[in-house]
């Protein structure tokens, strides 16, 4: 009966997750494919490590035309190379990940120029408890919203 349980438990956790799946570039850089309300298909890089949420500015010129975007303030942001960087934070009123998990109001810092945007923690936390896979390569989110109409 125990068995039973344990096996209904996990399917039913199974259902609640959705599935992103994730493009593997170089060694150990995995993508995955993001949708926002003015600025069409885009790619995020996974960043666990990141606390934040990042886009550049190119993307942000999109959500603020469409209306997907709000000012929300400043951080000083630790650069990779180790340098402090004053950055704006936006609120993206919805990111969708993958085609199905919408994600409402993430906040994202603004890289300058056109550089690679990430997919940070101020995201993947509200898409918790989220399983990151290597093999294959996946991201399991609970928590999503689901797309309207």
């Amino acid at each position: 009966m125990f068995v039973l349980l344990l096996l209904l438990a996990d399917t039913l956790l199974a259902d609640t997750f959705k599935i992103v799946p994730m493009s593997q570039k170089r060694l150990a850089t995995y993508y995955v494919q993001a949708d926002m309300a003015g600025s069409g298909p885009v790619e995020f890089m996974v960043d666990t490590g990141a606390g934040y949420t990042a886009i550049n500015e190119d993307t942000l010129r999109h959500l603020l035309a469409a209306g997907n975007a709000d000012y929300v303030g400043e951080l000083t942001g630790i650069m990779a190379d180790g340098s402090e960087q004053r950055l704006p934070v936006y609120r993206i009123k919805r990111l969708v990940l993958g085609r199905e998990c919408v994600l409402d109001n993430v906040e994202a810092a603004v890289f300058p120029d056109n550089t690679r945007m990430l997919l940070g923690l101020t995201a993947l936390e509200k898409a918790a408890p989220f399983v990151f896979s290597t093999n294959p390569p996946m991201l399991k989110l609970s928590n999503c919203g689901v797309l309207s109409g």
